[in-house]
């Protein structure tokens, strides 16, 4: 039976106005034409290509709903609030929570798929999660988390960090979270040029880790040198950014064994 569980970390806001398409069409990363089809996982970057925020936008009758991460929200109104200028739209906070779940079985009336892996379920907005809730099964978020790191997905705020991250070594064109052939938006330069580069030197990886896992964050050495960083970490998987280059041999995490399946590839790449 499928399990399901309100993802509280997360806040939808309402973009209406006839201009809320073509709005956020010269915005994110990923193109709107698509959001007949179902949810459309897309991010907002700085001009230099760094990561903001990234989130799910839904077609909701005359409106389009964007669902955060609730920590983001903040800078998230205020500079969408900067673009607006005088186009006809509003952005505006809602009282719909977000009901996350997966597994076997039906999916409740208006779920939508995440978009970015179909294993990580569906997503419901609702009034009322309690009365959506009483048909599943109870997952501890935490399962989703585990499910989410073993699928490669990185998570807003940790993997993806504002104003650091770049999104392609993120792997957010493997999401299905940018668009190439869309045209313009904030950041589309640099992400282009670095999409044509020959190959990126550095990324989002899979790692195994053993031993007690360290706090996100942790910086990842190996020979005494530093060559990335651990995140999120759930059943000896790990999500690491890492130098290519260097990420070689034995690598510790804090007090914790760090090991890469593509080191090899890396290895013979550079010879």
């Amino acid at each position: 039976m499928a399990r399901a569980f309100e993802a509280e970390d997360r806040q939808v806001l309402r973009i209406g106005g006839d201009d809320r398409r073509k709005f956020l069409q010269d915005l994110v990363t990923n193109n709107l034409d698509r959001i007949g089809e179902g949810a459309v996982y897309a991010a907002l970057l700085t001009p230099q290509g760094k990561y903001l925020a990234d989130f799910f936008l839904v077609a909701d009758g005359e409106s389009i709903l964007l669902d955060a991460d609730a920590g983001q929200v903040d800078d998230l109104v205020r500079r969408l609030t900067m673009y607006k200028l005088r186009a006809d739209v509003t952005i505006a906070p809602v009282r719909l929570r977000v009901v996350q779940g997966w597994g076997d079985g039906p999916t409740p009336e208006g779920a939508v798929t995440d978009p970015r892996d179909p294993a990580l379920g569906w997503r419901v907005y609702t009034e009322s999660p309690e009365t959506l809730l009483a048909a599943f099964d109870t997952a501890d978020p935490a399962a989703w988390h585990a499910l989410r790191i073993a699928r490669g997905v990185p998570h807003s705020g940790v993997e993806l960090i504002p104003n650091d991250t770049f999104i392609l070594e993120a792997g957010l064109d493997t999401l299905r979270g940018v668009d190439f052939r869309k045209g313009c938006y904030v950041g589309q330069e640099v992400t282009a040029r670095m999409r044509h580069k020959t190959e990126l030197r550095k990324g989002l990886v899979q790692v195994h880790v053993s031993g007690e896992a360290p706090p996100p964050g942790t910086p990842i050495e190996a020979e005494g040198k530093p060559v990335g960083t651990l995140f999120s970490c759930a059943e000896g998987i790990g999500l690491a950014h890492l130098r290519y280059d260097r990420a070689r041999g034995e690598m510790t995490a804090g007090d914790a064994r760090v090991t890469w399946d593509g080191a090899g590839e890396a290895a013979q790449q550079d010879s």
